[in-house]
């Protein structure tokens, strides 16, 4: 086992470098930097090179990556390109607390959600309770999460007058005040734990029906064993092994999901110092991952801003 880890985390290595080589070659053929998007399409090709030449980005490729990788590895990540040359680093130790905290909580309701109806649908086939854990499932993996957070918000607002908590007060911190933290986050987990949650409990009854059929299955209904003590002590233990896995899958999905429930639910852009949730360039780990993307005088970085930065632009004015 250790062998195996220690040759996947080598591949790992070369396998990033690669992508973001990838990504370097492919966004230097886009029309555009960073220096038209922080000067505009009204500068004069005078001040837009002046630009590039502060930036760096009139150097050779070869220079800009490399300049940009012996950074990635020193752990530097430079300077963010579009957002007055903030230090990255320091973007992402303010934000990223916020996005891990909003993962914690999805993963924490999606097992909360999937976990009982999988088990009761897989305990008793065919009844109405099983019919609709599976048709909810459906709805659930059927929904976008960005449509079904915006409808929580517009009819919260239309039927009752009511709003998300974060909109005008800012992110408060578990340690601070936990209950108004909880009323912050509540929703926008709920929001996005639902197609995880949808996926747990589909997978868990499939699952367990197939752990349920076994023989040392039988031999336990056999000796007189109770079903709470056949499911709960003997099935579920071995149904859960792919459950834990897909839950790992789901970790890595949640981490770009997050970025959109959180514009959803963001306030108008706060001040760029307040953390919480916020809009895509402001509170989110999205924005502090683009920022490390645009790292100074790199056109890997350079490029992905400016690849996303109209996004931004939407998030903000939706907002």
């Amino acid at each position: 086992m250790r062998d195996y880890i220690i040759h996947r985390v080598l591949i790992l290595i070369p396998m990033m470098i690669g992508v973001s080589l990838l990504i370097f070659f492919a966004f230097r053929f886009i029309p555009g930097d960073s220096a038209y998007y922080r000067c505009g399409l009204a500068c004069t090709p005078q001040v837009v090179q002046d630009i590039r030449d502060h930036l760096g980005l009139d150097r050779a490729w070869y220079e800009q990556y490399g300049d940009w990788l012996l950074g990635v590895v020193q752990g530097d990540l430079g300077n963010s390109l579009g957002e007055g040359e903030m230090v990255v680093n320091t973007e992402l130790a303010r934000r990223l607390p916020v996005t891990g905290e909003l993962i914690a909580l999805t993963m924490v309701l999606a097992l909360v959600l999937g976990i009982p109806p999988g088990v009761l649908s897989a305990i008793r086939p065919g009844t109405p309770f099983d019919w609709m854990a599976r048709l909810a499932s459906v709805v659930w993996l059927s929904v976008p999460s960005f449509y079904l957070g915006t409808m929580v918000i517009v009819f919260g607002a239309a039927w009752f007058g009511w709003s998300p908590p974060q909109f005008g007060t800012g992110y408060v911190s578990p340690l601070d005040n936990p209950w108004a933290n909880a009323q912050q986050f509540l929703l926008p987990s709920l929001v996005l734990s639902l197609p995880a949650a949808a996926v747990t409990a589909r997978l868990l009854r499939s699952s367990l029906l197939d752990v349920m059929s076994n023989d040392y299955i039988r031999t336990a209904w056999s000796k007189g064993l109770r079903e709470r003590a056949v499911v709960w002590r003997h099935a579920l233990k071995n149904a859960f092994i792919p459950v834990i896995t897909i839950m790992g899958l789901q970790f890595g999905g949640l981490i770009g999901g997050t970025v959109i429930i959180e514009s959803v639910f963001a306030p108008p852009p706060p001040p760029p110092r307040d953390g919480g949730l916020k809009a895509l360039r402001y509170g989110s780990a999205g924005g502090g991952v683009r920022a490390w993307t645009c790292s100074r005088k790199t056109s890997v970085g350079q490029s992905l801003r400016n690849s996303q930065r109209p996004r931004t632009s939407t998030s903000r004015s939706s907002s």
